[in-house]
């Protein structure tokens, strides 16, 4: 490392290379432009805007000593960076960068999984389909991400949402250990005893602390088949649906059922799509009934393995298209009255339909249930930065809007702002009412729009700042990377 950090010192003096050909000269992988594999990692994000974004070079750390030395390194210059896990991100610069250095981490692709502890160790460069499907034979599953081609790191530093969170919280309520290079390149673990402010922050704290290199998770018995799904509806009642989706989260049925119920809108294009989870090999009678009883027009079920669904899931994140997504969060008292659901719903097709014929427009919004069983199984296991009461019921909305010209960025990204803005004007209103409860609301961060104001919805937000200042005083990782930064 010493030789790296006099090499990039007296390179800067005399004004003779840039830190892309000093880590090219010392080792590392480092792509340009024009290669291949600059052009297959620029190309692989879920939103082509992001591929916009044209970084002087990448580099992909083989571990977390060169990742330490990368960091070391920039501290160095005064070039911007980004860190890439699965690129899933379409906020400009979360993992992408204009110019600067675009740091992947598809060489930390560990799956080392212990049989005597049944712990993973996981690298944030794996998707969770590879990840499950390294565990295949071992009986066990990881608390991650729904649709399997998300990648590991972004899920699980913005707390990560499961269909396995019924049971076992948050993804980051089952990391035992982080390995963390810090602002200053030194490698440090975070766990329930060492460093224990930073192993609290990291749960829900995004990209402010530092660079995560690699995750010990608790795995999670999965030695039986499954069942689940997608059923799509056609010209279904809206009223009826949001009735369902109201009482399946009131009503809660069975901690081991999850689903996601989206409605999709464009020019040609009118359906409700579900997503449906039973972690056994068949749900009692009853769970999903409102449901099918709303007559789905296509049902495509797995059955047997775990890892079939997450590849399933896969349909669904369609490259190519640029896309933004926002979040909010509803609580939801007993016997809420259906005005509320039906309000947020024709508010969002209202927004949609002012944009409806912008060139490839998709507009999905999805009613995401967060049963209190959720937040706590999280306590039980030791609680998180996000800290959501265990006493109260929650939808988690998110809203997606697709496109495929640069030309419509403008106007899309001012219909989002539009959407959550007026999703949180509207359960103001019904707060001040009495018709909802006035009660804690933080966002997801993983469905948060880069406008939305994360850190300051969060009431544990105060103590992820002192942790930020202990760990990074000189504010690296909020000046020289994009995120949702917290000063």
């Amino acid at each position: 490392m010493t030789s790296l950090v006099n090499s990039l010192v007296n390179a800067l003096t005399g004004n003779s290379a840039s830190l892309c050909s000093v880590l090219a000269a010392h080792g590392f992988q480092v792509e340009y432009p024009l290669s291949l594999s600059y052009a297959q990692d620029l190309t692989n994000y879920w939103s082509a805007a992001c591929s916009d974004l044209h970084p002087e070079c990448m580099v992909a750390p083989n571990n977390a000593q060169e990742m330490s030395d990368v960091i070391t390194a920039l501290g160095y210059t005064q070039d911007q960076f980004a860190v890439k896990s699965g690129g899933h991100s379409p906020n400009l610069g979360f993992s992408s960068t204009q110019g600067g250095l675009l740091i992947v981490t598809k060489n930390l692709n560990e799956v080392a999984y212990d049989p005597s502890t049944q712990t993973a160790v996981i690298g944030p460069g794996q998707r969770w389909e590879d990840v499950q499907g390294k565990l295949e034979g071992t009986g066990r599953a990881i608390v991650g991400g729904r649709l399997g081609g998300v990648g590991v790191g972004g899920l699980l530093l913005g707390g990560g949402l499961s269909y396995l969170s019924p049971q076992y919280g948050w993804a980051a309520n089952n990391i035992l250990n982080y390995e963390v290079v810090l602002a200053n390149g030194t490698i440090v673990n975070a766990n329930a005893n060492e460093n224990s402010d930073l192993f609290a922050a990291l749960k829900g704290g995004g990209s402010s602390f530092g660079i995560v290199t690699s995750y010990t998770v608790q795995t999670r018995p999965m030695d039986h088949p499954v069942w689940g799904g997608n059923y799509i509806f056609s010209g279904v009642d809206t009223a009826k649906m949001l009735a369902a989706v109201q009482n399946f989260v009131e009503y809660y049925p069975d901690e081991k059922a999850s689903i996601i119920v989206t409605r999709a809108h464009a020019p040609a294009l009118d359906i409700w799509v579900m997503f449906l989870f039973y972690n056994g090999e068949k749900p009692p009678a009853g769970i999903f009934d409102n449901f099918t009883a709303l007559n789905p027009v296509d049902k495509t079920r797995t059955y047997d393995r775990y890892l079939d669904l997450l590849k399933n899931g896969d349909t669904y994140i369609i490259h190519g298209s640029r896309y933004s997504v926002a979040a909010e969060t509803l609580p939801v008292p007993k016997d809420m009255s259906p005005e509320v659901l039906q309000s947020i719903f024709d508010f969002w097709l209202g927004v949609n339909n002012e944009v409806l014929l912008e060139a490839g427009m998709v507009g999905t919004i999805a009613f995401q249930p967060f049963p209190r069983n959720i937040a706590q199984k999280a306590l039980q296991l030791g609680g998180d930065l996000l800290d959501f009461p265990p006493d109260q019921d929650y939808i988690l909305l998110q809203i997606t809007l697709q496109w495929t010209l640069a030309l419509s960025d403008a106007r899309m990204h001012d219909a989002t702002q539009k959407l959550f803005k007026g999703f949180g004007r509207l359960i103001t209103e019904y707060i001040a009412n009495g018709t909802l409860p006035n009660v804690y609301r933080p966002l997801y961060m993983n469905d948060a729009d880069a406008g939305e104001d994360y850190w300051g919805r969060l009431r544990t937000r105060a103590q992820a700042l002192q942790t930020r200042l202990k760990y990074d005083p000189a504010g690296f990782f909020q000046t020289r990377t994009s995120g949702f930064r917290l000063s």
